[in-house]
């Protein structure tokens, strides 16, 4: 079965905040703010500045299942470079990782062709299905950790580094 490619909708860019506690705070370039605090398995607890409150969890492959307090499940497929296509149409980048050259290279050469071809996420998910991803990753060392680079760094002393004294590359699932 072949998967469809698809121009995100909307593309909301966000910049995340490592605080002294070892939570993140995030801001969305629509205005919107979340504090993130990382848990086991790589489950992400979230509170947006909205009252909205759940959880983004790793499935493996890339997938991420994001469930809100009220039992709403929407899917995320993580695109590399800090990007994630929600199952919605939003495109949600992590502008804390393009810095440097690297980020001047991409934003300026890459850009467009960072945004076309994006693989839509499932729209959803049996429990079943959910937990075989999860299998998968454990099987295959990712641990289910969509996104992170699993490595260590002395900077800070939680997970949410990237090895290289800053958030991780793919953005804690977008």
């Amino acid at each position: 079965m072949r998967e469809a490619t698809v121009r995100p909708r909307r593309e909301n860019t966000y910049t995340d905040e490592l605080l002294a506690d070892g939570t993140v705070h995030r801001r969305y370039s629509d205005g919107r703010a979340e504090w993130r605090t990382r848990g086991e398995g790589g489950v992400v607890s979230w509170r947006d500045s909205h009252g909205v409150t759940g959880t983004d969890e790793p499935l493996g492959r890339r997938i991420v299942k994001r469930t809100f307090h009220d039992g709403r499940v929407l899917y995320g497929r993580e695109a590399g470079y800090g990007r994630t296509l929600w199952g919605d149409g939003v495109l949600t980048v992590n502008r804390s990782s393009f810095g440097g050259r690297v980020g001047a290279v991409l934003a300026g050469v890459a850009g467009g062709a960072l945004v076309a071809g994006l693989v839509l996420p499932p729209m959803s998910m049996t429990e079943a299905e959910e937990e075989e991803l999860r299998q998968q990753a454990q099987s295959t060392g990712g641990g289910g950790d969509a996104g992170s680079t699993g490595e260590g760094d002395d900077t800070y002393d939680d997970d949410w580094s990237d090895g290289e004294g800053g958030l991780d590359d793919g953005g804690d699932f977008g």
